[in-house]
């Protein structure tokens, strides 16, 4: 090998955090998991050794799911109640199981993009005595 195709094999691929985020995987290097549970992060990455307890996506994540979920129920309701008017119980069997699966289905990723988003711009908790 060449001198020059050894350094550039000694440096890291960059790794997006926004991607690794939303992948569950660690900001830092893109392959330790991000999760030790279905919402409980790991204390720090099993492969590279990045340190999560820092990082604190609060209920941050929460909030934006419910206004994706309830946004996209909410108007596809208000679209098949004013195209179809069907009885109350149609609106239950349909969107009720929709909101579950939205707000389930989008709450990882949208923890680990939070995660991501902390990691890249270096955030963290503010302390009382940092003012």
């Amino acid at each position: 090998m060449t001198p020059d195709a050894q350094s550039r094999d000694a440096v890291p691929a960059r790794v997006d955090p926004i991607r690794a985020g939303l992948l569950c995987r660690c900001p830092q290097c893109g392959r330790g998991r991000l999760y030790s549970g279905f919402l409980k992060v790991v204390e720090t990455c099993a492969v590279c050794g990045f340190d999560f307890r820092r990082l604190n996506t609060g209920d941050g994540p929460a909030v934006f799911v419910m206004q994706v979920a309830g946004g996209v129920v909410v108007f596809s309701a208000l679209g098949v109640e004013l195209a179809y008017s069907p009885p109350m119980w149609v609106h239950l069997v349909l969107w009720l199981p929709l909101v579950a699966v939205l707000a389930l289905g989008l709450m990882r990723p949208a923890k680990g993009l939070m995660i991501g988003l902390q990691a890249r711009n270096r955030a963290a908790e503010v302390r009382n005595d940092e003012f």
